[in-house]
């Protein structure tokens, strides 16, 4: 049958040459390059974007990034090729052994559950406690075993490639051997946890990519769905949870998201409220499924954390993390001690602004699957959004402030100037029927905002009834207009708002950016635009910070406006 006219497979590949490879590690992507949008999203599966001024992006190779490509399938050929799509000149040798050498090393070291007759160290004590770590070579393990500190996990000698390891070292052996450049594949058995079987209601489809996702974090039972904020990583989390049908255990950033997932899990799936479980500071139920919060684990007194029996006491099958990129230490340490659970992570974006994206690999495992959001974008499964950063002037007065200040407190004097909240209220004004965030770090500035726009503020001191009420209000249309600091940067459902006005962030953090971004992106049911605004003062601390925040936006696919908040006085939206 001949191929239709209109079929994609039928149209011309874009144009190479969009990418230049600069070094080892580093490729410099032409941003007005007819075939600059596929080179994108090629370099997104494996390279990170490391800067993005206009017309230059410029895109780091590095070991985590390469490691969790190839944990997630694509392996070093396909790297490779996909730089030599997009790039007209030779690629240096360097580059190739880089990507080759690094995505090699996943795979050669395998955690496996050891077989009954192979001998376990003396404190092991059943199935899940038998591991042995297998090495492609003898060499490597040899290599391995002159580390102290490997040593110190490492048991008896199976053969000359294997050695039994204590299952309640295997968190600290994976971190150990990342350490160290060795990723392991951990492909030891997982605890079933006591059963527990619910599915979703029939009423309720996922879509193909929710879909994809949880196919794709099943077979390990371990690892990260990164999915925009909008795109249904609560959905998909659930469909994971069914599939496996056991006691789960989610963790959750604070009080709100904890009762929007008791909220999304009836909703979503056969599941009675009463086996449904909240574990917070006022409420202990513990039920087939149960909702903490990360506070709760990571509360320490008398010198321990009196909660973490929660993780480690239940007979969990699962446990969901939600928001992952957050995980405070005391979680991190409790992970390493809980290996032999299923673990799915769940974010919009993997950076941390602490660089520990490693334990996050590492612990709670690689990611599984990712999509650009620009991509879900185009397909309709989140709202299209305008970024636009608007540069508003300080006072004189307020500039002299800014010179005087220490290198922490310029950021807060950038952040409450004057302009912006005029610029806030101009903004709005232009919005006038549409539902609208403002949203910021410094609660002085979101306080005169409030005041200005005759706004209720929300913030970590407002009651948590007060709190769900007026989030309640805005969902169903009676507040069209609300003011939110940090607690509402994460694991919050406002389907309805379409525009957010960023009037301060937290040192240009990329983490921040995307879920203030990603507040705004549920599809609307007039297919309207969403709009997102990020007041930045000109000429200070927070110019420079705003370039960072710039790069997840490019690193999505978004293009990124920059404009005068003085177009906005005349009345006339740019």
């Amino acid at each position: 049958m001949p191929t239709p006219p209109n079929d994609p497979t039928d149209a011309a590949p874009p144009p190479p040459g969009a990418l230049l490879v600069a070094g080892p590690d580093t490729l410099l992507l032409q941003v007005d390059h007819p075939g600059a949008e596929a080179a994108r999203a090629g370099l997104a599966r494996f390279a990170e974007l490391e800067r993005s001024p206009d017309h230059v992006h410029t895109y780091r190779l590095t070991d985590l990034g390469l490691w969790n490509a190839k944990a997630a399938g694509l392996d070093a050929e396909h790297a490779i090729a996909t730089l030599r799509t997009h790039t007209t000149s030779p690629i240096p040798r360097a580059t190739i052994d880089r990507i080759e050498e690094t995505m090699g090393r996943f795979g050669r070291l395998v955690i496996e559950s050891a077989p009954p007759a192979v001998p376990s160290p003396a404190t092991a004590g059943g199935p899940l406690d038998q591991l042995v770590l297998r090495a492609d070579q003898a060499a490597l393990l040899d290599e391995l075993a002159a580390d102290r500190r490997l040593a110190e996990v490492f048991g008896d000698r199976v053969d000359d490639r294997s050695v039994a390891v204590d299952g309640t070292d295997r968190g600290r052996l994976k971190q150990l051997l990342t350490e160290r450049r060795w990723p392991a594949d951990d492909r030891a058995a997982l605890s079933p946890g006591t059963a527990f079987a619910f599915d979703l209601r029939p009423d309720v489809a996922l879509r193909p990519y929710q879909r994809q996702a949880v196919d794709s974090w099943l077979p390990s039972g371990t690892g990260v769905v990164v999915l925009p904020c909008g795109a249904g990583k609560t959905i998909t989390a659930i469909a994971a949870a069914a599939a496996l049908g056991t006691n789960t255990l989610i963790l959750t950033t604070g009080a709100a998201s904890l009762t929007q997932w008791r909220r999304e899990l009836t909703r979503f799936a056969t599941i009675e409220p009463t086996d449904i479980g909240a574990y917070t500071a006022g409420s202990k139920e513990i039920r087939p499924i149960t909702v903490a919060t990360y506070q709760i684990l990571a509360t320490r007194r008398d010198g321990r954390y009196r909660h973490l029996d929660l993780i480690q006491g239940g007979d969990w099958g699962l446990v969901v993390y939600d928001e992952v990129h957050l995980l405070p230490s005391a979680v991190f340490n409790l992970t390493a001690g809980i290996q032999a659970r299923r673990r799915l992570g769940l974010t919009a974006t993997l950076v941390r602004e602490d660089g520990r994206e490693a334990d996050v690999f590492t612990l709670v495992g690689p990611k599984r699957f990712d999509v650009p959001w620009a991509e879900l974008e185009l397909q309709g499964w989140i709202a299209p959004a305008r970024c636009v950063e608007v540069r508003v002037v300080a006072t004189d007065e307020e500039r002299m402030a800014h010179a005087r200040a220490d290198q922490r407190s310029k950021a807060a004097v950038a952040a409450t100037v004057a302009a912006k909240i005029d610029t806030a209220a101009a903004i709005l004004a232009r919005h006038p029927h549409e539902p609208a965030l403002v949203i910021g770090t410094y609660l002085d500035g979101l306080a005169a905002v409030s005041e200005r726009i005759g706004a209720p503020l929300i913030t970590g001191d407002t009651p948590t009834a007060e709190r769900q009420d007026l989030f309640d209000r805005f969902r169903d249309g009676r507040l069209a207009r609300l003011v939110v600091s940090k607690v509402a940067n994460f694991s919050l459902d406002l389907p309805e708002a379409s525009v957010a006005i960023q009037v301060s962030g937290t040192f240009g953090s990329r983490q921040e950016e995307a879920q203030r971004l990603g507040r705004i992106l549920r599809p609307k049911q007039d297919g309207r635009q969403a709009h997102f605004y990020s007041l930045v003062t000109r000429d200070t601390v927070e110019q420079e910070q705003a370039g960072r925040r710039q790069r997840f936006l490019a690193e999505q696919g978004y293009d990124y406006e920059i404009v005068d908040g003085a177009r906005f006085a005349g009345g006339n939206e740019p």
